[in-house]
């Protein structure tokens, strides 16, 4: 291969000294720390709780969707807002000021409230917008920082969020406003969830996919295996003939069950290696199930919730993988296992 051109030519690594690194002391940023806590401590300390509650009440009492909009990084925290009071099954959604006018107004209606964020109140996206959102007959809420704003005077209501300064040396990057929106929104949310009565239920059907939700709609019925993937045995089966048994359902264990699929015992791994130890010669063919399996294994119903299940593996005096799952009569109807919880990503 013939040599890169010129203006191609790789420079090498330079030799000698690691570039300088910067270096910031603990001291430094421990006081911006303080410092920004003096600051959040300012907003609750002079924030006006009979706003915060005509706010509260007002979004309490809508008929319609919450819209939120806002540009640049309060934009940010009203779609943040919205998408936590979706979570919480309250009809919200985020109203970009520029598609908007574009089209997307369409999507308001005399029900609705729109929830506009803005520091100063003077963001000339969010102005435009008053007056088409106000002919669509949207009740207006403006949330800002600064006392007598072009926005909060054209708004219906207006909550005012007290800001002694941006922790920002300049006074300037909005990092403590958009702070003291998203605690007062969020905060404003779970005023909400209570004043609804949602429940546990309610708030996992709207996170099925997450942790949270499985661990709270998940049963052991719904991951536990059943049927032909139970490993179950008779007490009476020879312990030598029921080793693929054991071994070939993947629950490092039998299920002992008698003629009704009542569950007698189990007989697990650890149940085999003890065998081996204590039986010497031809006796280890000769031992039956029955004679070695656990008749108290800790056992639970298909109805109860799989976090549960865990929670009981896990628990004193030494954790199990798995627990034999029992209808209220003792019948044997499947077998829930730590590696099947596992994945099922609880």
């Amino acid at each position: 291969m013939g040599s890169l051109p010129p203006s191609l030519d790789l420079p090498s690594p330079p030799l000698g000294k690691p570039p300088h690194l910067q270096l910031l002391s603990e001291t430094t940023l421990l006081n911006l720390f303080k410092s920004q806590q003096n600051h959040l401590n300012y907003f609750f300390q002079n924030l006006d709780f009979s706003q915060a509650l005509s706010f509260t009440q007002t979004l309490l009492n809508s008929r319609g969707t919450i819209f939120f909009s806002g540009v640049g990084k309060s934009g940010f925290v009203a779609s943040k807002i919205s998408q936590t009071l979706v979570s919480l099954d309250i009809r919200s959604s985020f109203l970009c000021p520029l598609d908007a006018l574009h089209g997307d107004i369409g999507a308001l209606s005399s029900a609705d409230v729109l929830v506009l964020f803005s520091k100063s109140g003077s963001t000339e996206e969010l102005l435009r917008l008053l007056p088409c959102a106000r002919a669509k007959g949207v009740y207006l809420i403006s949330v800002t920082s600064v006392s007598n704003n072009a926005l909060a005077n054209a708004c219906d209501m207006n909550v005012h969020l007290p800001l002694e300064r941006e922790l920002c040396p300049f006074d300037l990057a909005p990092v403590t406003s958009t702070a003291i929106q998203m605690l007062f929104g969020d905060t404003v949310a779970i005023a909400l969830m209570g004043a609804r009565s949602l429940t546990k239920e309610q708030y996992a059907a709207n996170h099925p996919a997450g942790r949270i939700g499985k661990s709270l709609i998940f049963k052991v019925k719904d991951v536990m295996k059943k049927k032909d993937e139970l490993p179950i045995c008779k007490e009476g089966d020879l312990i030598m003939e029921q080793l693929v048994e054991l071994s070939s359902k993947g629950c490092g264990c039998l299920l002992v069950i008698d003629d009704e699929y009542h569950l007698l015992g189990t007989f697990t791994d650890g149940d085999l290696r003890r065998t081996l130890i204590k039986a010497s010669g031809e006796a280890i063919f000769k031992l039956r199930v029955g004679d070695m399996c656990n008749r108290e294994p800790r056992t639970i119903g298909p109805d109860a919730m799989a976090v549960e299940a865990m929670q009981k593996m896990e628990s004193p005096p030494s954790p199990v993988q798995f627990l034999p799952v029992i209808d209220h009569q003792n019948v044997l109807i499947g077998i829930i296992t730590l590696h099947g919880l596992v994945s099922a990503g609880l």
